[in-house]
């Protein structure tokens, strides 16, 4: 941190963070600020890569199988609980109550990925809308990027990383050359939206001309769109600017997306019943960043919400209870539209915000230290966190 440009990437950092707060505190309509937990019950994008916290002195193994009583009183918690992978779910609690709100918070991902893009311990941006659309919460993105860009280019740390690059003797010969400004244009410029089976088609497409040879990864509807997938797409269908991929598969995407059909209305766009996608989008950045923002319109309604948890395997076995009727619920009362023997384990809070009255929100999360890397010119994110996280690394 003490050289001279890590220490223009923390400022840089700075200045980014009190744009934001700004921006926010502008807006038309009020947008609170709030602030989630860091601990949770539950694995809010269901990829299985929370970390399990425990206290070092009770000397248990995290995750610890609840066979009995006992077990149960080795865990501060009484049951495993988590540090959170987004603040997605307990915002959505926020707005209820609120309206429109965001959160700027560190989030945690046990990804076992030694990668330049990839950290353990990260900050996103998070905001949520009530009564938006799609197209609605993509507009707020793209807006809230160009704020940032504008702040920046004003600013006196902007002109010092242009001095900084402009220097030859930071020039490396066998490193690509990074021109700020036109990094920072593509973004204040034109940005370009394109679905998901469209841009799958083109990639199937180009990977067949090629015999096979384009990718390492044959492309798929159905599947996730890799980074080199994604990188192919910001070159040859958005020349290179920024792009919106939308409405991905269903079963690639986490439980509380609401349905592209459901949408359909709203946002005008085809809808084919055998390729079932959701109402979300991905921003890519050129320049070989790519996915910075992931957002979606959530489903708001209860008896959609419980079946979409059902077919990703998150509703848990409950017994039977006196009085009840196997839906292991609080009293033994009926819960809506869950089955004998099914029960909602640790999100039947999050259920209850639909059961007890709801509203169409979606909302989005930026990956704060992907943008900072893209705005400074750095390429791994390792380079742009003072006390990096990473897989095996967590050495002070």
């Amino acid at each position: 941190m003490r050289t001279s440009f890590h220490s223009l990437v923390n400022r840089t950092r700075s200045q980014l963070i009190t744009s934001i707060n700004f921006f926010f505190a502008r807006s038309r309509k009020q947008v609170y600020q709030v602030l989630p937990p860091l601990i949770t019950s539950s694995d809010c994008e269901g990829a299985g890569e929370a970390f399990t916290i425990s206290p070092q002195s009770h000397g248990q193994t995290p995750g610890t199988d609840l066979a009995s009583p006992k077990e149960q009183q080795k865990l501060y918690f009484r049951e495993p609980k988590y540090l959170t992978v987004s603040s997605q779910l307990h915002l959505e609690a926020h707005s209820a109550e609120l309206g429109d709100v965001f959160a700027f918070s560190p989030t945690f991902r046990a990804e076992e990925s030694d990668t330049p893009r990839h950290l353990s311990e990260f900050y996103m941006l998070e905001a949520e809308y009530r009564n938006v659309s799609l197209a609605g919460v993509m507009v707020r993105v793209e807006n809230l990027v160009k704020h940032l860009v504008r702040s920046v280019q004003d600013h006196r740390t902007g002109k010092e990383l242009l001095e900084y690059y402009s220097d030859q003797k930071h020039r490396s010969t066998d490193a690509e050359f990074v021109d700020l400004e036109i990094r920072w244009k593509r973004l204040a410029s034109h940005w370009d939206i394109i679905d998901y089976t469209t841009a799958m088609n083109a990639l199937v497409k180009a990977h067949e001309s090629s015999n096979g040879e384009l990718f390492a990864t044959r492309p798929q509807w159905g599947h996730g769109l890799q980074l080199e997938h994604e990188r192919w797409i910001v070159v040859n269908l958005a020349d290179g600017k920024p792009v919106f991929v939308t409405h991905y598969p269903k079963a690639v995407k986490p439980f509380y997306m609401l349905p592209s059909s459901a949408a359909v209305a709203k946002e005008g766009a085809d809808y084919d019943p055998t390729q079932e996608t959701v109402a979300c989008f991905d921003l890519l950045l050129p320049f070989g960043y790519c996915e910075t923002v992931g957002g979606s319109l959530r489903e708001h309604r209860l008896g959609p919400l419980i079946q979409s948890m059902r077919e990703k395997g998150l509703l848990k076995h409950a017994e039977p209870t006196n009085g009840g009727n196997g839906n292991g619920n609080d009293n033994g009362s009926s819960y809506p539209f869950l089955q004998p023997g099914e029960s909602l384990g640790n999100l039947k809070w999050y259920a209850d915000l639909r059961r007890f009255g709801s509203s169409p929100h979606g909302g989005y999360g930026l990956g704060f230290d992907r943008l900072v890397a893209y705005m400074t010119g750095v390429s791994n994110l390792r380079e742009v966190v003072p006390f990096p996280r990473s897989w095996g690394r967590a050495d002070c």
